[in-house]
């Protein structure tokens, strides 16, 4: 089976970025550095909460956007604050629908599960009052969802 990673580019924060988001999320951990030959290139590979993932420095990068983000399924809401406040920390912007972007400009979605349970549900009204709730919202606000949900 092949490994899939996300791999992340930076200009020259990989090893602050990885150090970062493993303090973040239980159970990660940066696995090593690498030097490469070129003395301004750098791999760090690191795992967040068991997902592999490499952040390189490589000099400039072209700029990060929502077509690719990182998401984060939370049990609740003391898990989606706890996250959420993390991530936006130091710089990072919210943006809508329970997506930010952190300080070095990675996209997230910080996603209750129970989001993710009401819009697929087939009474198709009811998700869509969660749907729209959830398009005015930039932090997800479950007791918000479930009040729209149950109409």
């Amino acid at each position: 089976m092949p490994k899939i990673q996300p791999h992340l580019w930076f200009e020259n924060q990989a090893e602050e970025a990885a150090a970062f988001y493993v303090s973040i999320f239980k159970d990660s951990r940066i696995l090593r550095r690498i030097d490469l030959p070129d003395p301004e290139l750098s791999r760090v590979e690191f795992e967040l909460a068991g997902q592999p993932i490499v952040a390189l420095n490589a000099h400039s990068h072209p700029p990060y956007n929502e077509a690719f983000s990182l998401l984060v399924e939370t049990a609740d809401q003391e898990e989606t604050d706890r996250y959420w406040d993390a991530l936006v920390a130091d710089g990072g912007k919210e943006q809508p629908c329970g997506w930010l972007t952190d300080k070095f400009g990675i996209y997230w979605q910080i996603t209750p599960t129970i989001l993710l349970e009401i819009i697929a549900d087939p009474d198709r009204g009811k998700a869509g009052r969660a749907m729209q709730a959830m398009f005015r919202m930039k932090k997800i606000i479950i007791a918000d969802l479930e009040r729209a949900y149950r109409g």
